[in-house]
């Protein structure tokens, strides 16, 4: 029998079996992925093409799981989740601490951090009534994160047992403990840690219910993607590499998200849908020459099935079924007109959209936002956005459904734990990884 069985080797299972193995080493720990080890990751999806998996996608799922694409690590308690609301903000600011020095002592170091507090930043967009979420960085870029994440897997292989390629089929409550049963092996574990991320909604719900475990609401963001001159933004950015911006009205609240300096726009692949994503200029050959950002507008369904199905109707209609994403510059959609050629245009677009209307096909909530927005950005900036500025459609963010659980992320059943995204209290890599290192520590205590 295993002491603990970690389902799940992403960002927020790695650092919890790390954490076990160093802070109590006399544990059997077994990891079971359905994904494949991090140096056979390979998908099409990296470089803006459709998924060529045959099975799970190496893009999302296997060791490292998402830490291993930007690998960008925002050490705040401002956003990226809920954690600090969940054990405080000061025990959170450890685990942050903790979690970078995990990063750095496995070839991290090689880049340096950087912070968003700017007070000339803060200054300017309350001008235009915005918020600054403010944030210390540790930016490693894709070939960095892989490499940090495979120094961590050298250093746990002999410590612990991992299974990857393999899907448990079923978890069942046996006497202190549980029986796991996987598509190759049976095996008990006194406790159970759910790490599946936002990437197996579908498997999570199957497992789940039989052991009466009834999800709550679920967060959807959707958003326009914004491509404006490389700049537009000087006034705000002078002094600092990115910001993120809040604009909280009774009817919205806004957010800036994933904002790249001479970086471009991809596609972007989950859940069936085909999306514009932004790619920071550290993953390119050459820098852009424009900035992009996406303009998130969450909102909240009764369950999961219905946010995943609003996502499909809004942005499956965008789509429709051949990959399509529209583009539309600002002026005419301020006119209410579609566009019908970029040729032209003094904003060249990085990704190959197809001109439209978005007022034809995306809802009236994530434009008036938008406008909103843009309007506080003028103010914030001191001059016009310009009329040329791209506006693409529609980026989403996924979110698991709400799960009660208790101060050590343990839920109603005793012995079976959340960690990371899929605990629906975690939504950035840095607070996954810090909720793992809590909850090894306390598993193990």
């Amino acid at each position: 029998m295993y002491d603990v069985t970690i389902v799940g080797a992403g960002v927020a299972g790695t650092f919890m079996a790390y954490t076990l193995v160093q802070k109590h080493p006399g544990l059997q720990v077994k990891v079971v992925d359905v994904g494949k080890p991090l140096k056979e990751r390979a998908c099409a999806q990296g470089h803006g093409q459709p998924c060529t998996c045959s099975g799970a996608c190496d893009q999302y799922i296997g060791f490292g799981g998402l830490g291993k694409s930007e690998g960008k690590f925002n050490f705040t308690n401002a956003f990226g989740g809920e954690l600090p609301r969940k054990i405080g903000e000061q025990e959170t600011d450890r685990l942050m601490k903790e979690v970078d020095r995990i990063l750095t002592g496995y070839g991290g170091d090689r880049v340096d951090t950087y912070s968003t507090d700017n007070e000339h930043v803060k200054r300017r967009a309350a001008c235009g009534d915005l918020t600054v979420l403010t944030t210390e960085v540790r930016h490693l870029g894709t070939s960095l994160a892989k490499e940090v994440f495979q120094n961590l897997y050298k250093h746990l292989v002999n410590k612990l047992s991992f299974s990857f390629n393999s899907r448990v089929k079923s978890i069942t409550r046996l006497g202190q403990g549980f029986r796991l049963v996987t598509d190759c092996q049976q095996f008990l574990s006194r406790k159970v840690v759910l790490a599946t991320g936002n990437s197996g909604r579908e498997w999570f719900a199957r497992i789940t219910e039989p052991l009466g475990i009834e999800p709550r609401d679920t967060r959807l963001d959707l958003g326009i993607r914004v491509e404006m001159r490389g700049g537009q933004l000087d006034a705000l950015l002078r002094e600092t590499f990115e910001t993120k911006l809040l604009k909280k009205t009774t009817r919205f609240t806004a957010y800036t998200y994933c904002m790249n300096p001479n970086g471009r726009i991809i596609q972007k692949h989950q859940h069936g849908l085909v999306m514009p994503d932004g790619q920071n200029l550290r993953e390119q050959g050459m820098p852009g020459d424009n900035l992009n950002f996406t303009l998130f507008v969450p909102r909240y369904f009764p369950s999961q099935k219905q946010a995943v199905e609003e996502a499909s109707r809004v942005i499956g209609g965008i789509n429709r079924s051949r990959g399509r994403i529209v583009v539309q510059r600002l002026e005419d959609l301020k006119r209410g007109k579609g566009t019908t050629s970029l040729h032209t245009n003094p904003v060249i677009p990085s990704l190959s959209a197809e001109e439209g209307s978005l007022i034809e096909e995306v809802p009236h909530i994530y434009i008036e936002a938008l406008i909103e927005f843009l309007t506080s950005l003028e103010a914030a900036i001191g001059e016009p956005v310009d009329p040329d500025t791209l506006l693409y459609g529609l980026d989403a963010k996924f979110y698991e459904p709400v799960i009660p659980t208790n101060r050590n992320f343990e839920t109603d059943v005793p012995g079976l734990f959340l960690v990371g995204d899929c605990s629906s209290v975690t939504h950035s890599l840095s607070q996954a990884a810090a909720s793992g290192i809590y909850v090894g520590e306390v598993i193990g205590g």
